[in-house]
């Protein structure tokens, strides 16, 4: 998918080193093409109707599932009924949950149980081209394999998950994991082409958020400015100095009208969202999971992903995700493509920002 000279692991260092004491913010050079909303049906009447209010009813359902612990919750996800489920893994904690406004659910599987599986199939089964994520609403930690898995690597998969019985899943799917970096033209080097972000600011300076498998090796980009900080992997962010001009905060939806970005906001499964890429455009589709890590290959690890079924493809890598008018997070890397689909994987935004202090607009 693309070619590129690794950094030797000094240059890493410094890398990671200049990433955590520079202060950065971002630019909104991204691009996309119009795509139809998925249609939903009417939620009641009690259910939060805005994405404004549906990301602040998932923040408080995270919140609770966080404050009942690893042991007795499987994760939170918005339901068909347009509120959010808190899974339980005892009925006594259904009525804390009713309080809050969520809907309890009982399961069997717990986030530690998951936390267990998830540590097994890294440390015992490094396998290029797998990915793993908790699926709240099935109760399972979801493991995929791309096409690159052999059927002697899907049998240690199997393996190493078979003590945890029925709470990991295992499937293919179609593709390869890559980082979907592509030289060419929009926002590139001389080497290679991603897409911008979102836009920011720190201090009357001007920034770009992008993907960090975009900015390794801290190289400069044609007509905005060089690389500010960069982290990957581990994490897939970089941030990029905008020494040209001040850039309008919004995302180009690519039907000549554009989304003005307002904010930032975490995930939460079940969550519609956008993706705009300077390959193909603007696609859509929803969050199915969370803290995810996928295995590019080559030591190339990163943890915390967002997991979606939105569809991308090389170039697409560090544009932006977003609901509504609330940056989201960025391209990371995935598999398929955008005429048979696929499973794409995003670095949360905020993760950025906390770090930095930067104010996306």
């Amino acid at each position: 998918m693309e070619e590129r000279v690794k950094v030797s692991n000094s240059a890493s260092a410094r890398v990671k080193s200049r990433s955590k004491s520079i202060a950065v913010a971002a630019t909104g050079l991204v691009a996309a093409a119009a795509l139809t909303a998925p249609g939903a049906s009417a939620a009641p009447a009690d259910a939060p109707t805005t994405s404004e209010a549906r990301m602040a009813a998932a923040q408080d359902a995270s919140g609770l599932a966080k404050k009942l612990g690893d042991a007795r919750t499987g994760g939170a996800y918005m339901g068909d009924s347009g509120k959010m489920v808190v899974t339980i893994t005892d009925q006594a904690d259904a009525s804390t949950v009713r309080k809050s406004g969520a809907v309890p659910k009982l399961v069997e599987h717990s986030q530690a149980e998951f936390g267990q599986a998830a540590k097994a199939l890294e440390n015992k089964a490094n396998i290029k081209g797998t990915a793993w994520s908790v699926d709240p609403t099935s109760n399972t930690l979801s493991v995929q394999a791309d096409s690159t898995v052999d059927a002697k690597e899907m049998a240690k998969l199997h393996k190493v998950t078979k003590r945890f019985g029925d709470a990991v899943t295992i499937e293919r799917t179609s593709g390869e994991f890559s980082k979907l970096v592509q030289g060419g033209d929009a926002m590139y080097t001389s080497s290679w082409r991603c897409s911008a972000g979102f836009n920011a600011y720190l201090n009357g300076t001007y920034y770009i958020i992008t993907a960090g498998h975009c900015t390794e090796g801290y190289p400069d980009w044609q007509n905005i400015g060089p690389t500010a900080a960069s982290s990957f992997p581990g994490d897939d962010y970089g941030v990029i100095r905008n020494d040209y001009s001040s850039t309008p905060g919004v995302v180009n939806l690519y039907n000549g009208s554009t989304r003005d970005i307002t904010g930032v906001g975490n995930a939460y499964v079940g969550q519609y969202v956008q993706r705009s890429g300077s390959t193909t455009g603007l696609h859509s589709g929803y969050v199915t999971g969370l803290n995810a890590t996928v295995n590019y290959g080559g030591g190339d690890v990163v943890y915390g992903m967002i997991q979606t079924n939105v569809c991308a493809e090389p170039g697409d890598s560090g544009g932006s995700m977003f609901a509504g008018n609330t940056a989201i997070g960025m391209t990371s890397g995935g598999s398929g493509n955008c005429s048979s689909g696929g499973t794409t994987f995003f670095q949360p935004v905020t993760e950025v920002t906390n770090t930095y202090g930067l104010q996306v607009y």
